[in-house]
């Protein structure tokens, strides 16, 4: 009776991996899906309706700074650059980072500092064109709305007060700071 229980024991393990197999074999068949050619999948961001998602900052997004920067708080200023410290420095002949040097940024060429490799979007906008108070606010607001590909990855800042102040303290950070701009 013993090698009659063998035998059966064999044959329910063996029918086990028959129906296994034929269940891989027909289920194959039914779920069957093509490799693709090339692996992951094209996002593709259509335009979209909701313009305030998907439009660039523009000054009515954001108020105007010029008449906060007469008396802007340049210790407030140094705090609020502190966020910008891990990516930028200010200090003059410091080395470059993520992000370019700053000393002497107000009234410079956008994207000319030279030897650091600015974004083709940072070079594309900056042609010709200098950061001046009303550009740095509103960069700063929303750097990614504000410059359509920028590398920058600073979400920007939302208060006033914090941008008007960060510029007051990177307009000092130059040999002779750039005149104050007229309210």
């Amino acid at each position: 009776m013993g090698s009659f229980m063998l035998v059966r024991f064999a044959m329910a393990f063996l029918g086990t991996i028959l129906v296994l197999m034929g269940a891989n074999i027909i289920s194959t068949y039914l779920f069957h899906s093509e490799v693709p050619e090339k692996a992951g999948f094209m996002i593709e961001a259509g335009e979209s309706d909701d313009h305030s998602k998907e439009a660039e900052a523009t000054e009515a997004d954001y108020d105007p700074i010029a008449s906060l920067l007469a008396n802007a708080d340049l210790d407030a200023g140094a705090k609020v650059a502190k966020k910008c410290a891990s990516c930028h420095t200010f200090k003059k002949g410091g080395k470059k980072k993520v992000g370019p040097n700053l000393f002497n940024i107000v009234g410079s060429a956008i994207g000319g500092k030279d030897g650091f490799a600015y974004s083709a979007a940072m070079k594309d906008f900056g042609d010709g064109k200098n950061w001046d108070y009303a550009t740095l606010n509103g960069y700063l607001y929303k750097p990614k709305k504000y410059i359509k590909g920028t590398a920058m990855g600073f979400p920007g800042l939302k208060k006033t007060s914090d941008r008007a102040n960060i510029i007051a303290y990177m307009r000092s950070m130059a040999d002779t700071p750039a005149p104050l701009p007229e309210e």
